[in-house]
């Protein structure tokens, strides 16, 4: 594995693990707090779930789930062929470590942690840093993807015949 994804995950874990800790300090659970009025607040949100709080009450399923994702972002990093895949793997590697460090320590015991969530984004969702770089890293994948531009370098199987 590059380095180069180690690296860039590690900053993003950093960066999702110290704004976690300032809404813990900063923030009283439930109260919502305008930046950019309704469109965006600040709020401490404490998830079982997984997006939109969807599957509460299945969180070792989700930290299972989670540690796979992390896997597999591993094992499909090896293949990274331009720096641009090398930063979105270590992005969403970071999101996916980030998250699933709360399912790890976080109450109420390992494997049954809940995510600290702080961003409000106009009382649809509320996420954190971690979703952004996940959600971000997936979308920026993608839309380079559908320009015919290849991130992967080709496998064995992938060969035609």
């Amino acid at each position: 594995m590059r380095l180069a994804v180690w690296l860039v995950a590690v900053l993003v874990v950093a960066i999702d693990q110290f704004t976690k800790q300032w809404a813990l300090s900063a923030l009283m659970p439930g109260v919502r707090r305008p930046v950019l009025g309704d469109v965006l607040s600040v709020q401490l949100v404490f998830n079982s779930g997984a997006a939109f709080s969807l599957g509460e009450g299945y969180t070792w399923v989700l930290t299972i789930v989670a540690a796979a994702v992390a896997a597999g972002i591993l094992y499909y990093a090896r293949r990274a062929r331009t720096p641009l895949a090398l930063a979105l793997f270590g992005i969403a590697l970071g999101g996916a470590a980030g998250n699933l460090i709360d399912r790890l320590v976080r109450e109420p015991g390992f494997g049954q942690g809940r995510v600290v969530d702080m961003i409000n984004y106009g009382n649809l969702f509320v996420g954190n840093v971690a979703d952004i770089a996940i959600v971000g890293a997936a979308a920026v994948f993608m839309l380079v993807s559908l320009f015919g531009r290849p991130l992967l370098q080709p496998t064995a199987h992938d060969a035609a015949p």
